[in-house]
């Protein structure tokens, strides 16, 4: 995230990988399901006004509801999966991420400059199945997005992110609800620190110097997630942590914390499904890869 914009959508704490494993095992079965399902939904979030910042904000957004179980191309609440290559234990997929357009206080490290814009993020993502047992799996996923700046309806690149990670999913972990985790360092350009976190000479102030940010360590992310899905509605909640310290961004008179939390709940009423069933394996697709 960058400052001034910081929204994970997919979004949450902890690595657990290890006891998740050591859990209980259930019997996981495929299961037969509509083809695709349509909905709507709404989901209150909290987060920083950007990654370093001490300021919280909270929206509540609305959200589509979209699950499409086809042989080659699957779409779920974990994402988009199998969309550009899959074999047994590797799949290259479509990666999305995005954060929201952020206005600078008057009063904050940011005052008097200028606001930045939304920003969609978007890129391959390898992932590579390590272990997998009755009661879930454990992924190497390693999403390479570009971000990309929307203003007006004119488009222009802010530079590149990579955010190697371990994801563990955890179907009906607890009773019927599905848990994912995942835990990985973020690295970035200099051009999408530099949107983020450079204070250029017409900004800088008595209270805040010039900078340049550089490439490199972003900070470390984790992420926990839950979801459950009742008759005709579907409920999940996320809850992601980033430790800032070390960053190569750490000195920028922008930054306020070395912490940073968001967090949020979706509601999804599915209101359209296809006749056509289709076989689903409930342990794709759990959680968000971050």
């Amino acid at each position: 995230m960058n400052a001034g914009r910081g929204l994970p959508v997919r979004p949450l704490v902890a690595s657990l990988a290890g006891i998740v494993l050591a859990t209980g095992a259930t019997a996981i079965q495929a299961a037969e399901k509509p083809l695709w399902e349509l909905g709507v939904g709404v989901a209150p979030v909290t987060f920083p006004a950007y990654r370093g910042a001490d300021e919280q904000r909270g929206f509540t957004l609305p959200i589509p509801f979209v699950v499409y179980r086809g042989e080659r191309l699957r779409v779920d609440r974990g994402g988009a999966r199998g969309m550009l290559w899959d074999a047994d234990n590797v799949e290259l997929d479509l990666s999305f991420d995005g954060a929201i357009p952020v206005e600078s206080s008057d009063d904050g490290p940011r005052a008097g400059m200028e606001e930045l814009d939304p920003l969609l993020e978007l890129g391959p993502s390898l992932k590579v199945r390590l272990m997998e047992t009755d009661s879930g799996q454990l992924e190497f996923r390693l999403p390479v997005r570009a971000a990309i700046a929307i203003d007006d309806g004119s488009t222009r690149q802010e530079g590149w992110k990579v955010h190697p990670m371990l994801h563990y999913d955890a179907p009906r972990l607890i009773g019927d609800w599905d848990l994912g985790f995942n835990i990985g360092p973020k690295f970035a350009s200099r051009d999408f620190h530099a949107y983020y976190y450079d204070v250029g000479a017409d900004d800088v102030t008595p209270q805040r110097p010039a900078y340049r940010a550089s490439a490199g360590y972003s900070g470390l992310s984790m992420l926990v997630s839950a979801r459950r899905r009742f008759d005709r509605f579907w409920v999940g909640s996320f809850l992601r942590y980033d430790y800032l310290d070390g960053a190569t961004f750490d000195d920028s008179p922008l930054m306020e914390t070395d912490h940073a939390l968001s967090a949020g709940v979706a509601i999804s009423w599915i209101l359209w499904q296809s006749q056509e069933t289709a076989s689903e394996d409930p342990r794709a697709g759990l959680a968000g890869g971050g």
